[in-house]
């Protein structure tokens, strides 16, 4: 099965600090998957993936989603101040629901799950390992590549994460397209460099 090793951020690293993740040179694992921080230049937020056991290493690109390959996941230590249990989904965006979903089978071997229908928007959703990859096409998204944007952990209790972080900090949490979940947004001002956000768990069997 490919997995998701760990993912690329072009962001300085002191306000994920602020918010409360530990990283330790450069790297911070949340989960099984490692976040290792390079420079922003030019483009900011999640800029590239790691993957392990994918069926073809000579993959560098997936309809533009920056790929490597790793024959192990790093070995990081985990740390954070926000109870965090993993992450849930990764968004990228698309022009073509088909072209990308299609994409990401063929290289990683991860069929497309579903399909949901979301007004003028469409979802599809892959699975590799513990991370749900969200594939979102929209009318606004006219670019002929894919790209990553934001991503979505889960935590522990996340009523009262957002009652101690504040406000300026964090969304008050509301109910999630899940059903039975809640979800709040982490503010844009805190300068993570990529759209993030904080869900309970889910608890289905």
């Amino acid at each position: 099965m490919t997995t998701v090793g760990e993912l690329v951020v072009a962001s300085a690293i002191e306000p994920w600090q602020r918010l409360g993740l530990h990283v330790n040179d450069g790297r911070a694992r949340v989960g099984g998957i490692v976040l290792r921080f390079v420079e922003p230049v030019g483009a900011s937020g999640v800029v590239g993936w790691g993957l392990v056991g994918a069926p073809d290493t000579s993959v560098t690109d997936i309809d533009g989603l920056a790929t490597h390959h790793l024959n192990v996941p790093p070995e990081v230590g985990s740390g954070d101040d926000l109870g965090l249990i993993g992450f849930d989904h990764q968004v990228v965006l698309t022009s073509s629901l088909a072209r990308t979903c299609g994409a990401i089978e063929h290289a990683t071997g991860a069929p497309l799950k579903r399909v949901r229908e979301a007004g003028a928007a469409r979802q599809g959703f892959h699975r590799l390992g513990e991370l749900i990859v969200e594939v979102v096409e929209s009318p606004q998204v006219t670019a002929p590549t894919t790209s990553f944007w934001g991503f979505v952990w889960n935590v522990t209790d996340l009523f009262a994460l957002c009652e101690r972080l504040g406000p300026d900090v964090v969304s008050a949490p509301k109910p999630a397209v899940q059903p039975g979940r809640f979800i709040a947004t982490v503010r844009s001002g805190l300068g993570l460099g990529l759209p993030a956000a904080l869900m309970t768990p889910d608890v289905r069997p």
